[in-house]
């Protein structure tokens, strides 16, 4: 009668194929459905704030963050916010803009002074942080440190990685936040113009679009330079 009831007891506590419902929430697979999953509940997470009373200062966090270490654009609440309150589409992008700009500057000193302690965290646990990247962005500041900070800020590279190697080889403050403050409120801006005029119905066009868009725009601007390089004497 025991080992009858222990069996039932045993049979309700698995599904189908053997597997217990604590085996499916724990364990490898439950680690790497969890980390699959992650960038899609920071999305969620991000999202959120555009339903709470915090809206804009949580935008100007996010901004700031995203220049140094956090992996989701601000565009995502910005677009969010201002389609919920179109004529605030300029006071959001230069909520974001700002917060962004000073938020490339800790980028900066995050590399210039902190890099020997921190850099290995960076490397291991900030995304589209790699020593790949910033031989990359090295070779870039070589050839152009203004426009390839400008180019960062506008499209949608990975800002951080720009920022943090800023610092890391000492390009001029200077040039930092000229380059940060025109790409970014460029971009920024644009997002506000397009929600501005075409109101809501715009949003599914810039969700899909706008990070192609913003970067066949730089594509095309660093073209004109170069043509014009070379037709001016």
């Amino acid at each position: 009668m025991t080992e009858t009831r222990h069996s039932a007891e045993s049979h309700e506590s698995t599904e189908p194929g053997g597997h217990s419902p604590a085996s499916n929430r724990s364990g490898p697979k439950g680690w790497i459905a969890t980390v699959r999953n992650w960038p899609k509940a920071m999305y969620a997470w991000v999202l959120h704030w555009a339903e709470t009373p915090y809206g804009t200062p949580a935008l100007f966090l996010l901004s700031f963050a995203e220049s140094s270490f956090f992996p989701i654009p601000p565009d995502v609440l910005q677009i969010a916010l201002s389609v919920s309150k179109p004529r605030r589409s300029f006071f959001y992008a230069a909520v974001s803009g700002l917060g962004s700009v000073l938020g490339a500057l800790v980028g900066w000193l995050i590399g210039f002074a902190l890099w020997g302690m921190v850099g290995h965290f960076f490397f291991a646990y900030v995304p589209g942080v790699t020593p790949e990247n910033f031989d990359f962005v090295h070779d870039a500041y070589e050839k152009n440190a203004f426009l390839a900070l400008f180019g960062a800020a506008f499209s949608p590279i990975p800002f951080k990685v720009f920022t943090i190697s800023a610092g890391v080889f000492e390009i001029s403050l200077l040039i930092l936040l000229v380059a940060s403050t025109i790409g970014r409120f460029g971009r920024f801006f644009a997002v506000a113009t397009c929600i501005y005029f075409f109101g809501p119905s715009i949003k599914d066009l810039l969700d899909k679009y706008f990070e192609v868009a913003s970067l066949v725009f730089f594509v095309l601007l660093v073209g004109g330079f170069v043509l014009i390089k070379y037709l001016i004497p």
